[in-house]
């Protein structure tokens, strides 16, 4: 099987979220997409306010459609911060052990992968897929990213990707440009304006429903 692992807060999922998984899901012929929010994201510690149960249930409500799109709670399951080395050898080593991996990342974020914990260590267990963000074209996914992570892969430039030395592969997509953010959602819900058709409108019936993301009292 070719699994992708698809992780972020997903504070809320929107239709941005939903269209790249799709075409990377679509790209790389896989099997299916594990949709995977964190509990504690390391990079985001305190910024994250919404529970994760909510994120979690909004997701689920988000694929529900899609026979290809599944859930997966092990981040919210486990203690503490949501290392992506905890969860990629999870799938590696337990029910998808012995299926080809493809970690979902955007380009920004793989930039910053030289920060993550035990990073090194990330590569040998699965491929990566680094995708493109809002209005720019074909990139290297090692631009940008520190030379500890660029000494790691060398280009085959008869499959032109990049490789690591133990067999797994870096690919870059480039996607259709879809300019929507959740922090944008966000503040568009605590100023009353509409936010129809940038979440599917299960998840703006959960927002509306548990009042998510609105101004809390004494302007906090």
């Amino acid at each position: 099987m070719r699994i992708g692992l698809f992780g972020g807060t997903f504070d809320p999922i929107h239709w941005g979220h939903l269209r790249s998984a799709e075409e990377v899901r679509e790209a790389f012929d896989l099997d299916r997409v594990l949709f995977i929010p964190a509990s504690i994201p390391p990079h985001k510690r305190g910024q994250t306010r919404t529970p994760a149960e909510d994120r979690l249930q909004m997701v689920r409500l988000a694929v529900a459609k899609n026979s290809r799109f599944t859930v997966s709670r092990v981040e919210i399951a486990r203690p503490g911060v949501s290392y992506s080395i905890d969860t990629i050898r999870h799938f590696a080593e337990n029910e998808y052990k012995g299926a080809s991996l493809y970690f979902i990342i955007g380009l920004d974020a793989f930039g910053e992968i030289g920060t993550w914990k035990d990073f090194e260590k990330l590569f040998p267990l699965c491929n990566f897929i680094v995708t493109s963000r809002p209005g720019n074209g074909y990139a290297s996914p090692l631009r940008g990213t520190s030379i500890a992570v660029r000494r790691l892969f060398c280009y085959d430039f008869k499959q032109k990707i990049y490789k690591h030395r133990c067999g797994t592969s870096l690919h870059f997509l480039k996607l259709t440009d879809f300019a929507v953010s959740a922090s944008d959602i966000r503040d568009r819900v605590r100023q009353g304006k509409s936010i129809r058709y940038l979440v599917p409108s299960a998840v703006e019936a959960y927002i509306k429903k548990h009042g998510l993301y609105q101004e809390q009292k004494g302007g906090k």
